[in-house]
């Protein structure tokens, strides 16, 4: 592997090929694009310093997927020691115009991006964690369990517990008063 040899251009390809992944990773792990920006540059960082590191025993992919996530959650912890304050507007959400009438209005989409963020937010760090790995980074749930460092069925367990919370949060948030 060229960019464990110290080729910068290797690394920097490589690692391109990941980042929209991994973005979403630190994205849904922060709640907000600025945190997630410091998270995704700690990731890189982290990455390009410990590449020697890179057994290859996993893939490339799950790899910088693990460092996002605990670079996210660095973040996520300093953010909460600091201020309960979260922005969870996405100005890099791209704008998709859509001709179809019976598609739900752009503030409806935000909306309900916002709330998915919200309830994300409010989730055991945990769950939350591996509700992001599963759904954004596509890990399997072999790969979640090794990150987390427990067994698949606790990985199944989580993700089913996450997901029926994030229902709840969803339906009382997403409910007409």
């Amino acid at each position: 592997m060229q960019a464990r040899d110290g080729d910068q251009r290797a690394f920097a390809q490589l690692a391109g090929a990941h980042r929209t992944q991994a973005w979403a990773v630190c994205l849904n792990i922060c709640g907000n694009p600025h945190d997630a920006e410091d998270a995704l540059q700690n990731t890189l960082i982290a990455a390009w310093q410990n590449l020697h590191k890179f057994r290859g025993e996993a893939r490339f992919s799950t790899w910088l997927h693990r460092i996002a996530a605990n670079n996210a959650l660095m973040v996520v912890r300093a953010r909460k020691a600091n201020t309960q304050l979260t922005d969870f507007t996405d100005p890099e959400q791209p704008v998709q115009l859509v001709d179809d009438d019976d598609a739900p209005a752009f503030d409806e989409r935000v909306a309900v991006r916002d709330a998915v963020r919200e309830a994300l937010g409010k989730l055991p760090d945990d769950f939350r964690e591996a509700v992001v790995l599963r759904e954004f980074g596509d890990l399997s749930y072999a790969d979640i369990a090794a990150h987390q460092g427990i067994g698949v069925q606790t990985v199944k367990s989580r993700l089913n517990r996450a997901r029926t919370q994030l229902a709840e949060l969803l339906r009382d948030t997403m409910s007409p008063s």
